[in-house]
């Protein structure tokens, strides 16, 4: 994980900025169209932050280029990714064992601070989608489609001996190895065994940024979240979608997920957890990301 690779460089196109909301800072990246015409808002996992969607914004960033060429006109798309309340500059939310209604109320108020109050496309990855569930539920009208990829599935209604060993395996490995020893050893985990070095690198540099307190707080909602039943009585148009070498969220379970909520799964093709970099062509296409290729 050192140096700088090709992917932190163009990163760095996507300067992160923050914003004062009635529940706090939080900090995000943006990129496409001007803000309020915000088309896609992006959760992050528990092990990850704004910087895994990088291919999303830059995406936007050409779609914004495109239509400033002399071509027919499309419509803008504007993309917002934020560092989840604990992460980066992002104020940690207030319940020491929060619950995905503490965060998905912390979406709307930074959305409300933005200015984004028409229906956006809401993503939510692993983790995230925890959080985008419960934001969708609770103001539905604002959401004209939800985007689960990869989703983390909550231990919410499973037995409680189960919950707290899965809880507890993952705080001892944070408290163990850190951040930088975490990503160094679990890192490897989020790709698949076809992914370059520079992704694994890029995606060991983002989880070894995590913040102790607020990936405490994250596996705590983890440990008594439950994503179906956010989304058990939705009419959101939801789709879920994930590659076929997840090991972290394995296709079956995510193919059950959509089962049980009667809703599309797509194949990502097989690329790890970490798809919306690892397998970002697909990622973008299902998102309606791909920009429009020039004549």
């Amino acid at each position: 994980m050192t140096g700088s690779t090709d992917l932190q460089r163009r990163l760095q196109a996507h300067a992160l900025q923050q914003v004062d909301t009635a529940l706090g800072t939080v900090q995000y990246r943006h990129a496409g169209a001007p803000l309020p015409q915000t088309t896609h808002v992006l959760l992050h996992g528990i092990g990850s932050g704004s910087g895994s969607w990088l291919m999303q914004l830059d995406a936007a960033t050409k779609s914004l280029r495109h239509d400033s060429a002399a071509q027919p006109a499309n419509p803008p798309i504007g993309v917002l990714a934020w560092e989840a309340p604990g992460y980066g500059a992002s104020t940690p939310v207030t319940p020491a064992e929060p619950l995905p209604r503490d965060y998905a109320a912390r979406v709307w108020a930074w959305l409300d601070a933005l200015g984004v109050t028409h229906p956006i496309t809401l993503v939510g990855h692993s983790l995230g989608a925890l959080m985008a569930a419960s934001a969708a539920a609770a103001q539905p009208a604002r959401v004209s489609r939800l985007v689960l990829l990869a989703p983390a599935q909550g231990y919410g209604l499973t037995d409680a001996a189960l919950r707290a060993q899965k809880r507890d395996d993952r705080l001892h490995a944070l408290n163990t190895l850190g951040p930088q020893g975490m990503a160094s050893k679990r890192g490897v985990a989020m790709v698949s065994s076809q992914a370059s070095p520079e992704q694994l690198a890029f995606v060991q540099h983002i989880m070894a940024q995590v913040h102790p307190a607020g990936y405490t707080q994250a596996t705590h909602m983890l440990s008594q979240g439950d994503v179906a039943t956010d989304l058990q009585h939705s009419k959101l148009d939801l789709t879920i979608a994930s590659g076929r070498a997840d090991g972290i969220t394995p296709m079956a379970g995510c193919q059950a997920l959509a089962v049980r909520l009667g809703v599309p799964w797509l194949d990502l093709g097989d690329v790890g957890h970490a798809c919306a970099l690892e397998g970002a062509d697909a990622v973008n296409a299902v998102l309606g990301l791909v920009a429009p290729t020039t004549p």
